[in-house]
């Protein structure tokens, strides 16, 4: 039988590593006043990194007085001594650091080439640190690109990117982003971002690499156009024209059609006058499917928090395993803005979300439905229903939810109004089409909706989604 004691083992090599008994290694980590002298055992060392095991075996460490001396200024002492303690006993603990300082380790793990450490803090940032690539993702993109033993993570924020370009696109250091960047971005099929806001875009980064080109093309002159011709013309081709549509072609992109491969212009005037399109020849795919959920007033993502708030999950879902199929039942500038279009659209259709965006604002309210709609004139108890509110609906982090109390006015059915949540509308739709909300009803307030002193506000449009579990 065989007996083990792995963790006496940790405990003992961690006591070595304190003691410092038998050492004979020396480190300085840091530099200027904020250094400091490790100590540690290169035997240890140079089975446990192969950056040690390299710089032993070649002996082009210094030596001095019978110990190997090593200088590493680009380490703080802080983070060395987290590598220290991970050579020695294989423990480790990040839950201290920013994100910032997380990526600082992981770019001296690799240097030393601990890879099992190396794999450990890739999926730390990845599972733990999701929101550090907003900080700065430009700088985070183009570190994390130089090293090529960083694939999950590399792969993990280039998703992340195409999944919601803003991150990139709305940065401030967006047209600092390297060509070779750019041009992996440009190049991948899922990057949900319209063609035309990345013909803007690279217009917007050609011109930041030419800062003596007049913002106006129209002042441009043949030396310009030349300029920036060469600036962009690696990434032009890039851009799926074909899915542009033909106003934008014709106010955007046809005054700059000297930026373009000729023969991509003449296909492009060709495919936006021909009667059969088919004609033109391969066109590369849309990236994306645009209305995935047929929405005239959010975007997908939104559609993955809805998902969330259904499961009452605490985290949301990405919206590539959203486990659920929103069906657009009833578009009011579409159906109609009446009570009967609303019933005949949305009854007896089992779970529906309604999403309501309020006039001369970015917000978006709403409610979901786990029952059905009906024109009983009836009240329903249920304490999974929700109401919303996004304040700014293009800010994710602006989203409220508040769950029913679970009496029996969570959801009314009437035949003379349209849907309405709670005993007091919380949310709610009156016949004549005007929208309503109060406090103190059937739910838990929600503040910052946009209403008059009367509880009353205007709305751009709704939408009702039936709701179908995968």
């Amino acid at each position: 039988m065989t007996y083990e004691y792995y963790q006496e083992v940790a405990n003992d090599f961690e006591n070595l590593l304190k003691t410092e008994i038998g050492y004979d290694v020396i480190i300085y980590a840091g530099e200027n006043e904020n250094i400091k002298e490790f100590h540690a055992h290169s035997n240890i060392l140079s089975t446990r990194s192969q950056y040690f095991c390299i710089a032993f075996s070649n002996e082009w460490a210094e030596k001095k007085d019978g110990k190997f001396i090593f200088k590493k200024p680009n380490v703080t002492p802080e983070l060395f001594k987290i590598i220290l303690r991970f050579i020695y006993c294989g423990r480790i603990d990040l839950t201290e650091l920013q994100g910032s300082e997380v990526l600082k380790l992981l770019i001296i793990v690799d240097e030393l080439n601990i890879q099992p450490l190396v794999s450990c803090i890739q999926n730390y940032l990845i599972n733990h640190q999701d929101e550090f690539l907003q900080q700065n993702p430009i700088g985070i993109l183009e570190e994390v690109y130089k090293h090529e033993s960083f694939t999950d993570l590399w792969n993990h924020y280039l998703n992340k990117i195409c999944e919601d370009p803003k991150i990139l696109f709305e940065s401030h250091k967006f047209t600092s982003l390297k060509a070779p960047l750019f041009k992996l971005l440009l190049e991948r099929n899922d990057l949900k971002l319209d063609e035309i806001v990345i013909w803007d875009s690279l217009l917007k980064w050609g011109l930041a690499h030419n800062p003596s080109i007049s913002q106006d093309f129209t002042k441009w002159s043949k030396e310009d156009v030349k300029t920036m011709e060469r600036t962009v013309h690696e990434l032009v081709p890039l851009i799926r024209f074909y899915h542009i549509s033909p106003d934008d072609f014709l106010e955007k992109v046809y005054p700059l059609k000297k930026l373009l491969p000729k023969d991509l212009i003449d296909g492009l005037i060709t495919f936006h006058v021909a009667s059969n399109k088919k004609s033109i020849g391969d066109i590369r795919p849309s990236r994306y499917t645009k209305f995935v959920y047929d929405s005239n007033l959010i975007e997908h993502q939104h559609f993955a928090i809805f998902a969330s708030w259904i499961d009452k999950k605490s985290l949301h879902y990405n919206v590539k395993n959203i486990p659920y199929k929103f069906n657009l039942l009833y578009r009011r500038s579409r159906d109609g803005n009446t009570p009967q279009a609303f019933h005949n659209k949305c009854d007896n259709k089992g779970a529906t979300i309604v999403v309501v965006k309020i006039a001369n604002s970015k917000q978006i309210v709403g409610g979901y439905n786990p029952l059905q709609w009906n024109s009983n004139n009836q009240n329903k108890s249920t304490i999974d229903s929700f109401i919303f509110l996004f304040k700014d609906k293009n800010d994710l982090k602006t989203a409220r939810v508040s769950y029913s109390y679970g009496d029996g006015y969570s959801i009314k059915c009437y035949s003379g109004y349209g849907p309405i949540f709670g005993n007091n509308w919380d949310i709610g739709c009156y016949g004549n089409g005007d929208w309503y909300s109060f406090s103190g009803g059937s739910y838990p307030k929600i503040d910052g909706i946009n209403t008059t002193k009367n509880g009353n506000f205007q709305v751009d449009c709704y939408e009702v989604f039936q709701v179908i579990k995968k």
